[in-house]
């Protein structure tokens, strides 16, 4: 199971400002933690089970941080509308578009996503799989 995932950056406040523009929007809660942004989902007294946090942060070996070649990580939206508005919000903060939201061809016809770059380069996915939501035409 996945209990955390971890993104460099070399400038927290662009950072902060970048997931701060979605990130609450879809439940998660920031916590500063040694200067470091941490970003979690509230636990509910039923959950078995941690939801993954979230952490940006400066590299610890002290080089500038880096973006993985094939690194991304995907948050899930409630519907497509959602998807497209936290897209939009995230360019405003300091993002980048890598894929505007959309259907893609090799997924599912249910599988709505915008891609894009945090301010040091991250790829981030905003996706929903909702059923209600119109599919892509086959």
């Amino acid at each position: 199971m996945i209990a955390y995932v971890t993104v460099g950056t070399d400038d927290i406040a662009l950072a902060e400002r970048f997931y701060s523009a979605f990130l609450p929007r879809l439940g998660y809660a920031l916590e500063y933690y040694h200067g470091d942004l941490s970003y979690a989902l509230p636990r509910r007294p039923e959950q078995t089970v941690a939801l993954p946090e979230f952490y940006v942060k400066a590299p610890f070996n002290g080089h500038p941080a880096t973006s993985g070649n094939g690194t991304m990580v995907a948050f899930e939206a409630r519907d497509q509308a959602e998807v497209r508005d936290l897209h939009a919000a995230a360019l405003v903060a300091g993002g980048l578009d890598d894929g505007a939201p959309g259907f893609r061809d090799s997924y599912g016809p249910t599988f709505y996503v915008g891609y894009l770059r945090d301010p040091h380069g991250n790829k981030i996915a905003l996706f929903s799989s909702n059923p209600s939501d119109p599919a892509r035409a086959p």
